[in-house]
């Protein structure tokens, strides 16, 4: 099973958590600030991460940007902030996800298989001899390597904008409603989502386009919503 490295200063938090994550046979690993979880890093393979956000020595707002610089496995945050810019803050940094504490252990555990789903399914092996191969001017995607190429150069997206953008550009030119990329993505019925959807695709222009204020691909319906530009 998944290997989980989860970092909380509330060691009560942690041993619950792990309780609950070892009776669904994941392996987990434990960190208590976000210097401890750097570290853990450094020599464990991990393939998600339970990240708290208030914390002592490294918070978990600066240890995410630090661990995105080189690493794209799934990050679920955790805090007992409730409001939207919060909320919005953890997706900005590259979380893939966001948990409001006090929170129901079975969402988490919820939260973390669909994460650990996602990110299984981009790492599977393909046979290279017959590749998934989208490409819209200089932008390429190929869906069997996982990789994003722009101009020839590649490309680092999380597991969720990789997925979002997947969706957009296998259908070049269709429109998708906030809603219908949330549902299709996230696998949820889309309840106030406009903010969530609304960040992962600025991410995205962000490391595909030249200028993401005159975007080349990635365009903006007024009113409706996203599509990728057809070629």
């Amino acid at each position: 099973m998944a290997k989980i490295l989860v970092c909380d200063d509330d060691k009560e938090i942690v041993e619950a958590i792990e309780i609950y994550l070892m009776q669904e046979g994941y392996e987990v690993l434990k960190a208590y600030d976000g210097v401890e979880a750097l570290r853990v890093l450094e020599t464990e393979h991990v393939d998600l991460l339970v990240m708290d956000v208030m914390m002592p020595k490294l918070d978990g707002i600066r240890a995410t940007l630090k661990i995105r610089e080189e690493n794209n496995m799934p990050i679920i945050i955790l805090s007992a902030k409730s409001e939207d810019a919060d909320k919005i803050l953890g997706l900005n940094i590259g979380a893939d996800d966001y948990v409001t504490k006090p929170f129901n252990p079975l969402e988490l555990i919820a939260r973390v298989k669909s994460q650990i789903r996602r990110y299984t399914k981009l790492g599977s092996t393909v046979d290279t001899e017959q590749m998934s191969v989208y490409t819209v001017g200089g932008l390429s995607v190929n869906d069997d390597l996982k990789e994003v190429t722009v101009d020839g150069e590649l490309v680092k997206l999380t597991p969720l904008e990789y997925n979002i953008l997947l969706l957009l550009v296998k259908n070049q030119g269709k429109v998708f409603s906030i809603s219908q990329i949330y549902e299709d993505i996230w696998n949820e019925d889309a309840i106030g989502v406009d903010n969530t959807v609304a960040v992962h695709i600025r991410h995205i222009r962000e490391k595909i386009e030249i200028n993401p204020k005159e975007p080349r691909y990635l365009k903006v319906v007024w009113g409706v919503g996203y599509k990728i530009e057809k070629s």
